[in-house]
């Protein structure tokens, strides 16, 4: 037996008795959603080589940063102290090993205590500190010299030949300025 289909009046009324289905709500943010794995994370994990990376200079000291850099920070399992990976400039090696148990008191210091007790040495090249704009730059040109300090040195370098003499006033130059500065 066939049904009849309902009037517009009727489909109203059927429509207004049901409940429609709510609008689904969108979807949370990814940084709001992650934050609880990430917080869980953070606290089995630690934080890893890339949390040494920007205070490099600071842990290790300018001399050691120009040759090393961080590479990798090896968890160890069970609350045992981990290994960290320093790729160092090839003929460092030998001092950054004589100076290992320095640079891990002072990693430790910066991660936490009993963080790493191992160093693990790649030779390789070292790519320069991206903060290099915090360093005082030198100048190209050296400031000029008074005119007396520049009548000595061109007489102290009359007799030298003249392929020579320029780059012997260029060298004066530089040295006369840096003993004014210290005086």
């Amino acid at each position: 037996m066939r049904r009849t289909l309902p009037t517009d009046a009727e489909v109203r009324e059927i429509l207004s008795r049901r409940r429609t289905r709510p609008v689904p709500r969108p979807a949370p943010r990814a940084g709001k959603a992650l934050t609880p794995l990430i917080k869980k994370l953070d606290e089995q994990f630690g934080r890893g080589a890339g949390a040494l990376e920007p205070r490099w200079r600071e842990i290790v000291g300018d001399r050691l940063a120009r040759v090393t850099r961080p590479q990798k920070l090896t968890k160890g399992k069970g609350g045992q102290p981990g290994v960290l990976e320093l790729r160092v400039a090839g003929a460092a090696a030998l001092l950054i090993q004589h100076q290992s148990e320095d640079i891990l008191a002072r990693v430790n210091l910066f991660l936490g205590a009993g963080t790493v007790d191992r160093l693990r040495i790649a030779q390789g090249p070292v790519a320069p500190l991206k903060d290099a704009a915090s360093r005082p730059k030198r100048s190209a040109k050296p400031p000029p010299l008074p005119a007396q300090a520049e009548a000595d040195l061109a007489a102290s370098i009359a007799s030298a030949p003249d392929d020579l003499r320029a780059a012997l006033a260029r060298l004066g130059r530089v040295a006369l300025s840096r003993t004014d500065r210290q005086d």
